[in-house]
């Protein structure tokens, strides 16, 4: 029996039967855990600085974040791209950590937005070097599908597991200490990266830093399919904006619920989320990428402007439905999301992939840099019924934009 095929009686886990994706896996999974601590002693460091005004102070925290992703994503890969990429991942993982160190003594709100402005371009430099590194180890396909799919589990399992661990550590530590769980989990991240042999990037023609400040974008709208999963990544920040931002008042402000109708939503749209991730291997082996990732998009976009059409017309539905349309939004978003790294990785030679990938984290996370605003500016001003009936078809309009740009033969 050859390694494929131990590799697919194995399932889904046996992919981590690879020694060094195993402990990549292994330093990213460490890493988003300490990602969530930090998440929630933002939010605590941010009340406790602000008072009332923590909201501002954090809404405008994200917004730096987003700039950062979408700013200096290509530009770091331009820097590092000639540097030994174990070294620039552990460097990146340094320096997150140094900055999550300084967070617990932050007293003025534009303390924390220069620190969170420095950790998040490390990260805008750590993921898409670490996202470009995966399709180098993992030659087959089939495999790296698994990664794929690993890695969306991994995302998902940390918005459910974090504010737990959060919690159980709030009930024996202050908040100040949940900062040193991120600093462990990213210098972690660091040591199991460099316990790993990283394939070294295929050298090819010498290039000019500004050419490879530009090659991954002039990459990515050269492709076709590429084109249309920038359409795509429109549809996902279009609704997924919509949960992320407004979760928390239809859950407490509609439906009257606590932080723990708040968990209960997000836990639904997970489910949704991690039901996608376990079914896309097999699903991909017998379809298209193509035919799979815009049946997410139709559910997902068809989902949310449905919703919002009942409310508007009908008022909301009863608690366990809103449930299942949260479990059904994510299910189409993953689907959407999940196989998004088979395009990239098929559409460049190994040279050119983590300009890729770093083309791809940028533009997508654009796309939310739009939808996170208007998702958030819309409640009020519409009302959430309208808002998720326009946030959802605008995601249909991307859709049919991606139907149209991506052709079916590709």
């Amino acid at each position: 029996m050859n390694r494929d095929d131990r590799g697919r009686r194995a399932g889904l886990l046996g992919v981590l039967a690879h020694p060094d994706y195993a402990r990549l896996f292994a330093a990213q999974v460490i890493a988003l855990l300490g990602t969530g601590l930090l998440t929630v002693g933002l939010g605590l460091t941010a009340y406790q600085i602000a008072g009332e005004r923590a909201g501002t102070v954090l809404g405008l925290a994200l917004t730096i974040k987003m700039v950062a992703y979408v700013g200096l994503s290509p530009l770091a890969h331009a820097v590092v791209a000639r540097l030994d990429r174990r070294r620039v991942l552990i460097a990146a993982d340094l320096v997150r950590a140094a900055a999550a160190l300084c967070l617990p003594f932050v007293t003025e709100a534009w303390q924390i937005y220069l620190l969170i402005f420095v950790l998040q371009a490390a990260s805008a430099t750590f993921t898409p070097t670490f996202q470009g590194v995966i399709p180098d180890i993992l030659e087959d396909e089939a495999e790296y599908t698994r990664a794929l799919s690993l890695a969306r589990l991994a995302y998902d399992l940390e918005n459910l597991l974090s504010p737990v661990l959060a919690g159980l550590l709030l009930a024996v530590v202050s908040a100040p200490w949940l900062f040193g769980g991120t600093v462990a989990g990213f210098l972690a991240s660091a040591m199991l990266v460099a316990a790993t042999a990283l394939p070294a990037v295929a050298s090819g023609q010498p290039q000019s830093f500004a050419d490879r400040l530009t090659r991954g974008v002039r990459l990515y709208f050269a492709a076709p399919r590429l084109r249309g999963l920038l359409a795509l990544s429109a549809t996902v920040s279009a609704v997924g904006a919509v949960v992320i931002v407004q979760s928390v008042v239809i859950a407490r402000g509609i439906y009257g619920g606590g932080e723990v109708a708040l968990a209960v939503a997000l836990g639904a749209h997970g489910a949704g989320s991690m039901l996608a991730a376990l079914a896309l291997p097999r699903l991909l082996e017998r379809l298209a990428d193509r035919a799979v990732m815009l049946a997410g998009g139709t559910l997902a976009a068809g989902a949310m402007a449905a919703a919002g059409l009942g409310v508007t017309l009908a008022g909301w539905p009863a608690w366990p439905v809103f449930l299942a349309i949260w479990f059904v939004l994510g299910l189409g978003l993953s689907t959407i999301l999940t196989p998004a790294g088979r395009l990239l990785r098929r559409s460049a030679l190994p040279r050119d992939r983590p300009a890729l990938f770093a083309a791809q984290f940028a533009l997508s996370h654009a796309c939310w840099l739009v939808g996170y605003p208007l998702a958030g500016f819309l409640g009020p001003a519409l009302g959430l019924g309208l808002t998720m009936l326009a946030m959802g078809g605008a995601g249909a309009v991307a859709l049919l934009v991606a139907r149209r740009v991506w052709p079916a033969g590709d």
